[in-house]
């Protein structure tokens, strides 16, 4: 498989085949994505995998703290408190297009509502993975962490598996912590649905459009 059609294929997945996928399919894509450069070598990502009865009891306690509309208490701060421009049209052009191809109306709330919990059952994936980084390093190994991310989503393309980056399993990063007995030194930075995508699903069938090189590059000679 090309490695340019791979980055140009990846995509948020948001609904899955009832499939289940194996743990050796599983291991060969963190062998890949070890690989992933980080300063000094120091590697700073810890992957955890749930599947079955754990990450249904992770979905519920989630999606429990949403419905009874505790705060959230994320390690670090994901978005910005204030939307500023471009980024601002950018957030509201990839929420229409979501609920455009679920065909949710705008004042549809209870609809959205529901598009927005499937996050907490990671979109019906049979395969979550949790990825921490300990408290003590710095942004580098954050950019190192997000390297190491791509490198997971591009090697499951690679077996034939999707992916979906989620920011919402990181909200209540306690509960997290607590159903995979992981200590509180490390930050929970987001978690991952891996799976075999529902090709039909009109969820999966539209894509966010990305600007233009010139639009982000100066070049200076």
């Amino acid at each position: 498989m090309d490695v340019f059609d791979v980055m140009k294929q990846r995509a948020s997945t948001r609904a899955y085949l009832d499939k289940p996928v194996d743990r050796a399919t599983v291991e060969a894509i963190l062998d890949t994505a070890r690989w992933a450069p980080s300063g000094t070598n120091a590697q700073p990502w810890q992957v955890v995998v749930v599947t079955g009865e754990t990450k249904q009891k992770i979905s519920a306690a989630l999606l429990a703290e949403r419905i009874a509309g505790r705060p959230e208490n994320p390690d670090y701060s994901y978005y910005p408190k204030q939307w500023n421009e471009p980024y601002k049209s950018r957030r509201v052009a990839c929420g229409l297009a979501l609920y455009q191809a679920l065909k949710i109306g705008r004042d549809d709330k209870d609809a959205r509502l529901k598009a927005w919990n499937n996050n907490y059952s990671f979109f019906g994936a049979p395969v979550g993975l949790l990825f921490f980084l300990d408290r003590s390093l710095e942004k580098g190994s954050w950019i190192d962490m997000g390297m190491f991310i791509e490198n997971v989503m591009l090697a499951a393309i690679g077996h034939g598996l999707a992916t979906c980056p989620q920011a919402a399993i990181a909200e209540y990063p306690d509960i997290v912590r607590k159903l995979v007995h992981v200590p509180d030194t490390r930050a929970l930075v987001c978690g991952m649905a891996l799976g075999y995508p529902d090709t039909a699903a009109p969820v999966n069938n539209y894509r966010t459009a990305r600007e233009p090189v010139n639009n982000f590059t100066t070049w200076h000679a």
